[in-house]
């Protein structure tokens, strides 16, 4: 698998408080590893919350030594989650603080995803296909029928996300296994990007680019032409 990633802070935004993780290379018993987190809270707590996060993920992949990948990650966001809870009941300044996060690893032609909150992961080959699905509000109300897919995009508590990691003691993730070919594409990324770009066209860009360093960049540019009303990350990944 051969990556590329990129955040930026968009247009509106005073600081970014998204965080990623892109490693072609093995990190502990993992072949590559990608992660992005979207934190939330106060001043600066927001941007402590998804690197404590990440950093904390990939230290406890480092030194796992379990051989299923659930496992690994599960143990991984239970550790982070721990970091987190904890950090933010010490400091006042970090009270509240949580983050989402989306994570996956390729091994052999099998990807496993885990992710908590509303960042997301596609499958891109012949079509697009979303594989997360967002811990939030409006997405509960689209399961029950209460609003559209479309409505949601516009819905004023869009922004409400019903499960996130280091708000409570414990925490549960989303796992998922999915069958991948060689030259399809994963995407990684937070509500920046999502909010601002329909799936269809996520989908012509990175198909249109030419490499994932172009679409990456080209995504994000777009994101911000379109408003770029949230800090925006993209981790987009090819099959080989």
């Amino acid at each position: 698998m051969k990556a590329y990633a990129k955040t930026d802070i968009g247009k509106k935004r005073s600081m970014n408080q998204d965080y990623f993780y892109c490693s072609n290379n093995p990190v502990g018993s993992f072949q590559n590893l990608l992660i992005a987190a979207d934190g939330m809270g106060g001043h600066r707590a927001g941007d402590h919350a998804s690197k404590l996060c990440v950093e904390n993920i990939v230290k406890s992949i480092s030194s796992n030594i379990h051989s299923t990948p659930v496992t690994v990650f599960n143990e991984a966001i239970m550790a982070a989650n721990k970091v987190v809870y904890e950090e933010a009941r010490r400091y006042p300044q970090y009270e509240g603080m949580g983050t989402t996060v989306v994570a996956c690893t390729l091994l052999d032609k099998t990807l496993y995803v885990a992710n908590i909150g509303d960042s997301r992961l596609y499958l891109i080959s012949d079509e697009i296909k979303q594989v997360t699905s967002d811990h939030s509000l409006v997405e509960e109300m689209v399961k029950k029928g209460d609003i559209t897919e479309r409505e949601a995009r516009v819905h004023p508590q869009k922004n409400i996300i019903t499960r996130a990691l280091g708000i409570d003691d414990q925490v549960h993730a989303d796992y998922f296994e999915i069958s991948v070919e060689t030259s399809d594409i994963v995407l990684l990324c937070t509500d920046g990007l999502t909010n601002m770009i329909e799936d269809d066209d996520i989908e012509y860009i990175v198909k249109h680019s030419g490499s994932i360093e172009k679409a990456v960049n080209s995504l994000v540019a777009k994101a911000n032409e379109n408003g770029g009303y949230d800090n925006i990350t993209v981790i987009l990944a090819v099959v080989n």
